[in-house]
């Protein structure tokens, strides 16, 4: 079972990070963790090919049109790169960002593109959050690279397919993914210093070699509001209360400097959509870019007030203090 963050509890429970997005992105996204086809997935051979012909949108980043598929798909898992990239290499674990379009091989019925969104979506992969097909037909692979994939049923959705998509369990199961970026456990913002002259306030490393930033509470009194400052600026989209959000973070306690969580010590980076996190998080985050790391300080009514999660360091009306690397949006 997948760590779950302490910070990122709302007061129904601890979010997950799988299975975010909308209802469309998850009929490619398929099943979370307890699905028995990702409990135990089965291991493919894969070879080159057979895939579908691109038709329409061959370039990297344009909505593809894939032909139908041609007499009998292999039985194994056919991955084919159409576009080789020069980016850094996926590897198992990472935050993948891409965008795709996935289809029928028999009929070329699309059920499901990101495209269409707009925005690539972002899955953990190699690690069973995702199909089998997937996991084992992108990891490897390069940023920049489109990435064609045939899957078999049983790399895919299993026996059961999948109703709502309109896949059947005998469907060979056709993808393009044009592979946007990948995330590890070393990513951090990208971005210019941002001078931090307020000795009231925290101060934070600018450290970007993936190691956690060292956080300096000063002995004052606490801020009475959410505090979000700039320590990096990048120049990615802003962020909008509605969105997504893959992140590095290390938090720590005002009263002592103690760090009570850590994305850098967990090795697992935390995704999760703002809008069902904590307040400070909420408001902290919202409007800042893309590519940041943002100093956010949370008083108590804004945090956890008198109800901090069972089992944390955090204690009743604690004043939290964190930094936030702001890796990616969806």
């Amino acid at each position: 079972m997948r760590r779950r963050s302490l910070l990122l509890a709302v007061p129904a429970g601890l979010l997950t990070l799988a299975g975010c997005g909308d209802d469309k992105s998850d009929k490619a996204k398929p099943k979370d963790s307890s699905s028995p086809t990702n409990s135990t997935p089965p291991k493919g051979k894969i070879v080159d090919g057979p895939v579908p012909e691109i038709t329409k949108g061959t370039k990297f980043g344009e909505k593809p049109t894939v032909a139908k598929g041609s007499g009998k798909p292999s039985s194994d898992l056919a991955v084919k790169t159409i576009i080789a990239g020069k980016g850094v290499e996926v590897a198992k674990g990472d935050y993948l960002q891409a965008h795709y379009l996935g289809q029928i091989w028999d009929t070329a019925k699309v059920f499901d593109n990101s495209y269409d969104r707009k925005a690539p979506t972002i899955f953990p992969i190699g690690v069973g959050q995702v199909i089998p097909g997937w996991d084992q037909g992108l990891v490897g692979k390069k940023v920049d690279s489109r990435v064609e994939l045939a899957i078999p049923p049983v790399l895919g959705y299993g026996k059961e397919g999948n109703k709502q998509a309109g896949i059947k369990g005998t469907d060979t199961l056709v993808f393009v993914v044009d592979i946007v970026n990948t995330y590890g456990r070393k990513s951090s913002a990208k971005g210019d210093d941002v001078a931090q002259d307020n000795k009231d306030l925290p101060k934070v490393g600018t450290n970007t070699d993936g190691k956690a930033p060292k956080v300096d509470v000063p002995k004052t009194a606490a801020p009475k509001k959410v505090v979000a400052s700039y320590v990096i600026e990048g120049d990615g989209d802003v962020v909008k209360e509605s969105d997504t959000l893959l992140c590095q973070y290390k938090g720590v306690l005002w009263a002592d400097g103690k760090e009570f969580d850590s994305s850098y010590k967990s090795g697992q980076l935390a995704q999760f959509q703002l809008a069902q996190v904590i307040p400070g998080w909420r408001q902290g985050l919202t409007g800042k870019k893309v590519g940041s790391r943002v100093l956010v300080v949370v008083p108590p009514k804004d945090g956890y007030a008198d109800k901090p999660p069972q089992g944390s360091p955090i204690k009743k009306d604690s004043t939290l203090v964190f930094s936030v690397d702001i890796l990616a949006k969806m």
